[in-house]
């Protein structure tokens, strides 16, 4: 097994993401995967149905209790395939008589209800541990994935029934229904022989079931095993240094060139001059020098001394303040209200803090003031109501209504003073123009009296939705029928009845006949 080969990223990861790792697998090689898995299992359970054609149900139980032995041929395809050496499907099916042979019986017997069932398969069959190692090996590999592993089994199981459950729905519903009305509860209990094929053509649902579920359930479990093995032997750190050393190895003949250019004899040696002994009576920054000047060093220093202790290089400022206590006892601190007075006495240290508690005090009330006032609107929140109610406030200036929509002119100056007595003259003669006139009407209305906000780009529910809001019944009454008869007219070319022109203008003069043309 070479890590480096592996085609993953080999590194730690948590269980429930190496779960997702094994579901990447099998994604990757679901055509082998699945394809090898149905040309083992088909043919075993066409033979268990066939011996056992009067019990369908031990037929099934049969071909469920030998799982243990299928998983192993999706294995060995996962193990190969992850270090790129991915087997053929003949190659599989080849190798699957020898990979039934270890522990079988182990396997079908005490093994068999295992919940880790997936996670163990690795040990048994990739490492050939058996007994006392076996068990040694998985008590140490489960210490942190052997939760992830049982909870994989358990969601297994229920998500085997439920698809199960939803094929045998989907067939059900196939069925002729004079042939489900025939059920009794004899057949459905399973006591009458009529009914063995449709038996067994459910139980052939739950074997294609697992030809998609069971590599996803493998490969998740081998996952989760090689996760446990990368904490445990750290293969990410093995695998790090390896390539340094690819590095390393890569770069070693430019060093091995540096160290032999290093090595060669020069032609001339350049040695450099010995450095002079120090001298300690040799002038140094502190020692006395130019004492037979007009100014030595010592002279020098005093005056630049006595240069920096007068202004503007030094400052000096006399200050008088009180205090309090004894003035001999120096080291005596002060108490606190000793402290307080002589920052009152001071004044502008105690300033900042003033300033601060100003603020402090300035936040306080207006927040203060501002709940105050939300009380007051809380508690006369219904004589306010009242009062707003009756006060004429002016109306914010509302955007001109469109004059057209759906290409018809809803402008109040193309609408005639009587609209439902031109609708009736029209009628006679141009229907579809009668209709148009009483729609372009209901438009015009909901547009300038009950100032509805439509657009050109509403449809004709999206106005009903918005006539059905103003809560007026007899509006919405007449709108949708209206509307109704307008779409048969104008999209369907069915030409209304004389009744219907009738009703509609007359509900077009009990709704509008006292409203002014707008």
């Amino acid at each position: 097994m070479q890590l480096s080969d592996a085609c993953v990223s080999i590194r730690p990861r948590s269980p429930w993401e190496a779960l997702d790792l094994g579901t990447l697998l099998a994604r990757r090689h679901a055509k082998l995967l699945m394809a090898s898995w149905a040309a083992i299992t088909l043919p075993i359970f066409g033979l268990i149905s066939l011996l056992l054609w009067q019990h369908p149900s031990a037929a099934l139980l049969l071909f469920w209790w030998l799982k243990p032995l299928y998983e192993r041929l999706p294995l060995h395809i996962l193990s190969r395939a992850l270090f790129g050496e991915t087997p053929g499907f003949r190659e599989s099916l080849k190798a699957f008589p020898g990979l039934l042979r270890s522990q079988w019986f182990a396997s079908l017997t005490w093994r068999r209800l295992s919940t880790t069932r997936s996670f163990d398969l690795p040990v048994q069959q990739l490492e050939g541990l058996a007994g006392k190692a076996r068990t040694q090996r998985l008590v140490t590999l489960s210490l942190r994935n052997g939760r992830a592993a049982s909870w994989l089994t358990v969601v297994g199981v229920h998500l085997e029934g439920a698809l199960w459950l939803g094929l045998l729905g989907a067939l059900y519903f196939l069925l002729p229904a004079q042939l489900v009305q025939r059920w009794n509860w004899e057949d459905l209990l399973g006591l009458s022989g009529e009914w063995l094929w449709l038996e067994h053509l459910s139980n052939l649902l739950y074997v294609l079931v697992l030809i998609v579920w069971e590599p996803i359930y493998v490969a998740c479990g081998f996952s989760l095993y090689l996760n446990r093995r990368t904490h445990l032997e750290a293969w990410d750190i093995e695998l790090a240094f390896r390539r340094l050393r690819q590095r390393l190895l890569g770069a070693l003949p430019m060093l091995l060139l540096a160290c032999s250019l290093l090595l060669l004899p020069t032609q001339q040696l350049a040695w450099a001059a010995p450095a002079p002994q120090a001298d300690e009576t040799q002038p140094g920054p502190k020692s006395k020098r130019l004492l037979n000047q007009p100014m030595t060093s010592e002279a020098a220093r005093e005056r630049i001394d006595a240069l920096l202790d007068q202004p503007p290089f030094q400052h000096r400022e006399t200050v008088t303040r009180w205090r309090l206590g004894d003035g001999d006892n120096e080291e005596k601190q002060p108490g606190a209200l000793a402290r307080l007075i002589e920052r009152l006495l001071q004044g502008g240290s105690f300033r900042g803090d003033l300033e601060r508690l100003a603020q402090i005090l300035e936040v306080l009330l207006w927040t203060a003031l501002a709940l105050l006032v939300a009380l007051v609107l809380w508690r006369y929140r219904e004589w306010l109501q009242t009062f707003g109610g009756r006060m004429r406030l002016p109306n914010r200036r509302r955007m001109e209504p469109p004059t057209q929509l759906f290409g018809l002119d809803v402008a109040p100056q193309s609408l005639p003073d009587d609209i439902a007595g031109e609708a009736e003259r029209l009628w006679q003669q141009d229907p579809r123009a009668a209709l148009a006139l009483l729609y372009r009407g209901l438009l015009c209305h909901l547009l300038n009296d009950f100032q509805l906000p439509l657009k050109a780009a509403h449809t004709e529910g999206e106005v009903l939705r918005q006539v059905r809001d103003l809560q007026v019944e007899p509006l919405s009454r007449f709108a949708e029928q209206l509307t109704l008869h307008w779409q048969r007219q104008a999209y369907g070319h069915c030409t209304a009845e004389v009744q219907v022109r009738d009703a509609l203008c007359a509900d077009w003069r009990a709704l509008f006949a006292v409203r002014t043309r707008p």
